[in-house]
């Protein structure tokens, strides 16, 4: 089975590996022998040494061995089989609920034992549950294990025993040297210069840790070893965005210039610009002059303008002939995009069209008609902007909001709804999300970043302050005074668990329950089981200023405009993440009038939700808050691990490898410049499940 191809070879020419086991592994996406090799540890088991019973401590694994004193069935609130071991130093409890007379009879007394298990505090003494155990003949001395014991992820079917042996054999296959000099794709010179350990040393560390292995810096995935992979991971990632920002290069797009239509536009706004906003535009217009494709990634904290730079720079790009296209993750926020844009464009003879999944065939008809005229248009929409049916004459400019709700794929399927004969359209991606330099330097590093950094004078920063439950009579009797007052107030019940019946059950009865308690008070409802009809009645009332008081589950995180509310509360806080909590609070001083936002929480809070909450009353700048959610959260969740496939690495972390970043992306540049071949191989070896980045 040896020679140069051995580890490229399918996995069923393994000892051990028939059909049956070649399906289970298929399902970890381990297809050929080399494979094994990057199916890493998720943890390790210490089965090099024995401890002594009485030197155990709580809720830590840990391997013994003694003498079976006493072993007897108990009857509690669960039968179990109780087995007594002690070894000179002390005495432990083994306990197990599912068990057989023939396993019962295994424990005779004076028989020796040696057992595995985590040790937990029991009722009398120390015990393990359910651990396991080997019957030891006689007295004769049982060698320990020589190295760690790895935990693999795993499949039904698939045994851990099963995984080790088979890594076993890959990693023989690479010790013989061809293989190892094969699969190495780190340069000589680039290993050198950082200090990290070859790609066969690496994995042999990796996979067996010998027993003086630092188990702490194991658990840290802090070894030379993992670093060097960890290290290869985030090259492979970044060497996929830098090839789709280089393949961009490689087409043509559409030139534009401030013109007239942008100064009219400009005028008609009602406001002065920004700062801010007048740099970006400015970028913007420097990419547009280039005429290659533009991919730019604008970060704008909640009301500080995104939407007035996105019109800016969309009439230059109307004024030269071209269409645009707007994409939302929402319905409702496509449609408060819209009518926005048509407030804006209208009077100055261009067309907003709406496309959303909500349309009739015969409604959709006219508008897909219409974009496939070669002429300036601006279409607003969701994900059915990029419908099979949609065909777009001339579109030059797409732009999309919200982009962490979005997956990559789906980007790349409306840019190239605008290829053309090695022509593409630009790309302008807005999020209100602000994304900590670390994110955007690994997740973003196809796109260039402008920042809006700078929120307009009207805007005042939200006082926030944090409540138990207990002073909800206090908060509802401040209702009563803002209502009066003639300003409006939200209301927001988060998720409760993970059943939309169960939210909107809640929203509903807090409903019921305002209403009652504030007599003089319209109070709407909306949540994600009313009809769309019934939503956008109540978000149109509530807008109108028709309804004082709206609860609301979290749909109401985007899209909503209110200027005349001044007051949000946020009950059980303490459930959601810092970027959730900010995006919601951003939706109430929007007016001239001062806004205050209550976090009432249900004690007691865990150390997590206090720091959330605390990060909350602290700050209302969304970039600081972004770090912070990253450092409590990770990537997955501020992204949206299931779209961007950011969090879904084998074993890099970005916040605990940000450390990394900067030496990954000069050696992807180097990689680029002077092994162009090493490019392929390492996408695929990282990222061949996530087809977005290594296919495009």
């Amino acid at each position: 089975m040896g020679g140069p191809l051995a580890l490229d070879a399918p996995v069923t020419q393994l000892n051990g590996v028939g059909e049956k086991v070649a399906e289970h592994l298929a399902k970890l996406r381990i297809t050929r022998i080399g494979d094994l090799l990057f199916h890493l540890p998720l943890r390790y088991q210490d089965r090099t040494r024995l401890t002594p019973i009485g030197a155990l401590r709580v809720n830590r694994e840990a391997q013994i061995e003694g003498v079976v004193e006493l072993a007897q069935v108990v009857f509690g609130r669960r039968r179990a089989l109780v087995v007594r071991v002690a070894d000179g130093s002390g005495a432990l409890l083994l306990r197990f609920f599912h068990f057989n007379a023939s396993q019962q009879q295994r424990f005779a007394t004076g028989r020796r034992v040696r057992c595995f298990g985590e040790v937990r505090r029991g009722p009398q003494t120390l015990e393990m549950v359910h651990p396991e155990c080997h019957i030891l003949a006689g007295d004769t001395p049982v060698p320990v294990d020589a190295e760690l014991t790895p935990i693999y992820p795993t499949t039904e079917g698939l045994q851990q025993n099963r995984l080790r042996h088979l890594t076993n054999q890959a990693l023989a296959l690479l010790a013989t040297g061809e293989d190892d000099a094969r699969e190495e794709l780190l340069p000589a010179a680039l290993r050198a210069r950082l200090a990290l350990p070859s790609l066969r040393e690496a994995l042999g560390f990796v996979h067996r840790p010998p027993p003086d292995a630092d188990v702490e810096m194991l658990a840290e995935s802090s070894h030379p070893a993992q670093r060097r992979l960890v290290f290869e991971e985030l090259l492979a990632y970044q060497l996929s965005l830098k090839r789709l920002r280089e393949q961009a290069r490689d087409f043509a797009a559409p030139k534009a210039a401030p013109g007239a239509l942008q100064e009219r536009l400009l005028a008609a706004f009602g406001f002065t610009l920004t700062g801010a906003q007048a740099r970006v535009i400015d970028e913007v217009m420097q990419d547009f002059a280039r005429g290659q494709p533009m991919l730019r990634l604008l970060q704008g904290d909640v009301g500080a303008g995104k939407t007035a730079v996105a019109a800016a720079v969309a009439a230059a790009m109307l004024e030269s002939g071209y269409q645009v296209a707007l994409m939302a993750p929402t319905e409702l926020l496509a449609e408060q995009h819209g009518a926005t844009l048509r407030r804006w464009f209208e009077p100055l003879g261009i067309d907003v069209l709406l496309l959303t999944s909500r349309l009739t065939k015969a409604q959709r008809r006219p508008l897909l008609a219409r974009l496939a005229e070669p002429s300036p248009a601006l279409a607003v929409g969701t994900h059915a902007l990029f419908q099979q049916d949609v065909d777009y004459a001339r579109l030059g400019l797409i732009i999309v909001d919200e982009q962490h709700r979005f997956g990559v794929e789906q980007r790349l399927a409306l840019r190239d709804k605008g290829a053309r004969d090695g022509f593409r359209p630009h790309q302008l991606i807005m999020t209100a999300t602000p994304i900590p330099r670390t994110l955007a330097m690994s997740a973003y590093a196809d796109l260039d970043v402008s920042i809006l950094d700078e929120l307009p004078p009207s805007r005042k920063p939200v006082r926030t302050v944090v409540l138990a439950e207990s002073k909800r009579a206090e908060v509802v009797a401040r209702i009563a005074v803002q209502c009066e007052a003639g300003t409006q107030v939200y209301w927001v019940c988060p998720l409760i668990d993970e059943s939309d019946v169960l939210e909107h059950q809640a929203a509903t009865d807090t409903a019921t329950q305002l209403a009652a308690a504030l007599p003089g008070v319209r109070v709407g409802l909306v949540h994600g089981r009313l009809p769309d009809k019934e939503k956008d009645a109540a978000m149109a009332a509530f807008a109108r200023g028709e309804t004082g008081l709206l609860v609301a589950t979290t749909v109401i995180e985007v899209g909503v405009d209110v200027p005349n509310a001044s007051l949000m509360v946020i009950e059980n806080a303490e459930r959601l993440g810092l970027s959730q909590l900010h995006q919601l609070r951003g939706r109430v001083g929007r007016g001239s009038q001062h806004a205050d936002c209550v976090l009432l929480y249900k004690p007691p809070l865990s150390a997590m939700a206090r720091q959330r909450l605390e990060v909350m009353r602290a700050t209302t700048d969304g970039f600081v808050i972004a770090d912070r959610d990253l450092e409590l959260r990770g990537p997955g969740e501020l992204l949206g691990t299931r779209q961007t496939g950011v969090a879904q690495f084998r074993i890099a972390d970005l916040v605990r490898d940000a450390a990394l970043l900067r030496d990954v992306q000069a050696a992807a540049g180097l990689v680029l410049r002077d092994h162009p071949e090493l490019t392929d191989p390492l996408v695929r070896r990282w990222l061949a499940d996530k087809v977005e980045y290594a296919n495009v």
